[in-house]
């Protein structure tokens, strides 16, 4: 039995790693042992299914639900939090405790939802195997569920079919295999059954290999099974995706360093509060409550939720603009990336053919013309098998697709010419004469167009049309014309025509392609989307490199990039197999410096995006297909089509951009720039905030002064003025210049600009006139001096939030009422300070005394330092000749 198991591995083994695209296609049937005229029979298919398994994509197993959600509670801030909630509860905080419980459990929810986004991707694999299969077996040919298929057996392809497993192709007739998907080939590829002789030839070469996956749009093939299942190129990208891990967000970085600091900190000033008190002889259980409160208020827990709210009012508003966010982080990681790696087609593209160039009357036309000569127009329409479905739209070979819609421009309508001037017959392209040629009936008279590549089809003629008629054939200035569009990226064809008295006597290609006349050269290519250039220019303006990275030819895509703005003219191209000849270290040299890459093969795109991540770049990958998905998972952020994309890629992308429109991104990076921008904020209104209570209470002892706040005190700044004030700066609009200020660096700390510093000393600035106030009714013998300091830490906090919303520009100059959310909160703010001090029912809850006219009149005073103060170092930044790169509000928008 073990025997058995080890052969059968042994064979497994052995088919999986033979390079079938370097076959004949009768040393590949002797090699799997099938009769091409019969298939395999019925107990041999049964017995390789229980040798290979199914054709499906298997997944890895991963965590149950619970355990994914108890997962979610493991990240050390989270740990704090809980903590933090216990203690408050047992000192009696129940408002505060309730808080954190809730914080605390919307983040687990949230992370355990994320948590599906790559077995979805896997299942999006899944749903694009076929589910049916005609094979031949037994000598006939039946349907199978496409899960059944096993090496060796014989599948049919026809137009419309998704290719169930990896083929090696026996017969083909006019078959065309769309594979934009799987390699980037921007239209559909000729298959043939000729073997190959480079063993590292790309997928996009293996022209005689159908991939599971990849769609038949063209003719017919018969095709053996090689590989299925996980085994397939699209199992091993299935394979890709179960393999890596993800990166974490610029933001759950940060706010995790962050958290770890700040937490240690806290805890251990609170440590020196509670020991100072105890030897000054405060009682032991007011400073434990005191130094706990302290703990419990310093933390800012609101901070996930603030964080959450800012990116979700960003994923709402982006979603409005057709950019829809996956997880919420992804939008403050588009403020911070540096690279955009974009695929070509269907992202820069349009995903769709189009004559962009005429070589007409030996002059180059960028646009076809209704002076173009008449016979040419006639060819580009009758020499076609394009048509129009029942909904009026053209369908068909995107190549002739092109052409047929280029003649219509003009008037010229192959579906309304064909009925005076009939087709009669037809000599279809095959690969060794590289042309089509058709003959049509006119007026009594006969004409046959030929279209093709030029090499094959100048030889042909015997004349071409001139500018006034038909003129001697000058053979090497129109190669040379086709050379040059064919390094401009373009799909070059020759089209031609002969007019005939009689009836040819035969209709092959002696008689009916020679003594042409050369009409013209037209020059295809999957055009850039209108939009795209715009969008590049945008990025760059905003300090982020643009890069394509494609599976197409390497002219193609430096032709897209130059007009794109990509690249420049001389620009170097990296091929893939460039690329696989390279070290890492080599390419990690020069990896900043590539704007283009060709050919490249869905591993590589991960090469790419990590050599560019170890850089230290956060680096964003667009896409479509299914190549793209590895690099997407892997990426800082990946961005899939929602229109023409993939289930893979949207699976496993961060956000989908639903109008397919690269310049969608660029909203995308506004409004992640935004969105850190509130969040750092944020954290400086807090910090500094949390910053100044510690200073009250840590100073007081040094100063001669009692115990400033009591537990009930802390607990209420802390649930006021980090609650809805807080949130309000999550709505905070942009800053000027948002956009002509370059990333922030991945690796730079969340208090940097001045940050930490800022919440010291205007920390500080707070705790003195708090403690300013404290020691004025202190030493007077004022009964209300607790109440005093309360009030003063209370509204010069409000204060601060107010000076804080641009860091740059003053509050008259942005406006007062530019942020009503945040006016309104701090107007509710100021009202509950009010009612605790003045209203009976709470002083004794709260141990305030209702304060003067003159006393409160004192604290407004001493609060309005903060805000003055504030407003001050905002205008020396203004001022100043010196402002740092990375400082928000450099240049104006």
């Amino acid at each position: 039995m073990q025997a058995t198991k080890k052969q059968e591995k042994t064979e497994k083994n052995k088919l999986f790693e033979t390079p079938w695209h370097l076959l004949d296609p009768w040393q590949a049937a002797a090699w799997l042992k099938v009769d091409p005229e019969k298939g395999l029979d019925h107990e041999e298919s049964r017995r390789r299914l229980a040798a290979f398994g199914p054709n499906t994509i298997t997944e890895q197993r991963r965590r149950g639900p619970v355990r994914m959600f108890i997962g979610q509670f493991t990240d050390f801030m989270i740990i704090v939090l809980i903590l933090a909630g216990v203690v408050s509860g047992l000192i009696g905080d129940l408002t505060d405790t309730i808080a954190i419980v809730v914080i605390v459990v919307m983040n687990g929810i949230i992370g355990f939802v994320q948590e599906f986004r790559a077995e979805r991707a896997v299942a999006a694999l899944k749903r694009l195997a076929s589910p049916t299969a005609q094979v031949r077996r037994d000598g006939s040919i039946q349907t199978v569920a496409a899960r059944d298929l096993v090496p060796g057996d014989l599948v049919l392809l026809e137009a419309g079919n998704v290719v169930p497993a990896d083929l090696k192709l026996l017969e083909v007739a006019r078959l065309k295999v769309e594979e934009a998907a799987l390699t980037g080939e921007s239209q559909p590829v000729e298959k043939n059954e000729a073997s190959l002789r480079e063993l590292e030839s790309p997928l996009g070469d293996r022209r005689n290999m159908a991939y599971k996956g990849t769609i038949a749009t063209y003719g017919r093939g018969l095709g053996m099974v090689v590989a299925t299942g996980m085994e397939t190129e699209l199992g091993k990208i299935a394979k890709l995706l179960s393999q890596e891990q993800e990166s974490k967000t610029p933001l759950q970085q940060r706010l995790a360093q962050f958290g770890k600091r700040l937490s240690l900190l806290v805890l251990t000033i609170c440590a020196i509060i509670f020991a100072v008190g105890l030897l000054r002889g405060e009682p032991p259980v007011l400073m434990f409550l005191t130094a706990v409160s302290l703990a419990v208020a310093a933390i800012p827990e609101a901070l996930p939720a603030v964080s959450t709210v800012s990116l979700a009012l960003g994923a709402r508003r982006m979603a409005q603009k057709n950019a829809l966010i996956r997880r919420l982080p992804a939008v403050e990681t588009l403020g911070s990336v540096t690279f955009i790696c974009s695929d070509k087609t269907g992202t820069l593209t349009q995903n769709r053919m189009r004559a962009e160039s005429f070589y007409v009357g030996e002059s180059l036309r960028e646009d076809i013309a209704q002076d173009f000569p008449p016979p040419l127009l006639y060819g580009l329409a009758l020499n076609n098998d394009a048509r129009r479905d029942e909904h009026g739209t053209v369908v068909g070979d995107p190549t002739e697709v092109a052409l047929y819609e280029a003649a219509v421009r003009v008037g010229y309508d192959g579906a309304e010419l064909v009925k005076t001037m009939p087709r009669l017959d037809e000599l279809p392209f095959d690969s060794e004469r590289k042309l089509m040629s058709t003959l049509h009936q006119d007026n009594g008279g006969y004409l046959v167009y030929t279209k093709g590549a030029p090499e094959s089809l100048l030889p042909r003629c015997v004349e071409q049309w001139g500018t006034s008629g038909t003129q001697p054939l000058a053979v090497e200035n129109i190669m040379t014309e086709a050379e040059q569009m064919a390094a401009q990226g373009l799909r070059v064809l020759a089209l031609a025509w002969r007019r005939l008295a009689e009836s040819p006597t035969s209709h092959d290609t002696k008689m009916l392609e020679n003594d042409l006349c050369f009409l013209g050269l037209v020059g295809l290519m999957d055009p850039p989307r209108p939009e795209a250039r715009e969008a590049v220019e945008l990025c760059r303006s905003a300090g982020i490199v643009p890069v394509m990275i494609t599976g197409d030819h390497p002219a193609t895509a430096r032709a897209i990039a130059v007009r794109l703005g990509i690249a420049e003219e001389d620009s170097k191209v990296l091929t893939g197999q460039d690329l696989a000849a390279m070290n890492d270290e080599e390419f990690e040299r020069q990896v900043k410096a590539v704007r283009v890459y060709a050919r490249v093969a869905p591993e590589q795109k991960i090469r790419i995006v990590r050599a560019l991540q170890d850089k230290g770049e956060f680096v964003a990958m667009t896409g479509d297909g299914v190549n793209d998905a590895p690099a997407l998972g892997i990426a800082n952020i990946g961005i899939a089509m929602g229109k023409i994309g993939t289930d893979v890629a949207r699976e496993a992308s961060h956000m989908v951009l639903l109008d397919d429109n690269f310049a969608t991104i660029v909203t995308a990076v506004r409004e992640g720039r935004r969105i850190f921008d509130n969040i750092r904020k944020f954290i400086k209104y807090t910090m500094t905030s949390n910053s100044a209570e510690i200073w009250t209470l840590f100073l007081a002892p040094f100063l001669g002064l009692p115990i400033p706040l009591l537990p009930i005190h802390i607990l209420w700044i802390n649930l006021v003025t980090d609650g809805l004030p807080g949130l309000a700066l999550a709505v905070e609009p942009e800053e000027r210049g948002i956009m002509q200020r370059p990333p922030r660096p991945p690796q730079q700390s969340i208090f940097a600009e001045g940050m930490w510093q800022h919440i010291l000393w205007i920390g500080l600035l707070m705790a003195s006139v708090s403690l300013f106030a404290q020691g004025w009714a202190y030493f007077t013998g004022s009964p209300h001096w607790q109440s005093m300091v309360f009030t003063v830490l209370t509204l010069s906090q409000m204060a601060q939030v107010l000076a804080i919303r641009s860091e740059r520009d003053s509050l008259f100059q942005q406006g007062i009422f530019s942020n009503l959310p945040l006016l309104g909160a701090v107007t509710l703010t100021f009202g509950l300070q009010m009612a605790v001090l003045y209203v009976p029912a709470l002083q004794p809850i709260f141990k305030t005394e209702a304060l003067s006219l003159n006393e409160l009149l004192f604290c407004l005073g001493l609060s309005s330092v903060v805000f003055l103060t504030v407003e001050i170092e905002k205008w020396v930044r203004r001022r100043s000749k010196f402002v740092s790169p990375g400082v928000p509000g450099k240049a104006d928008a």
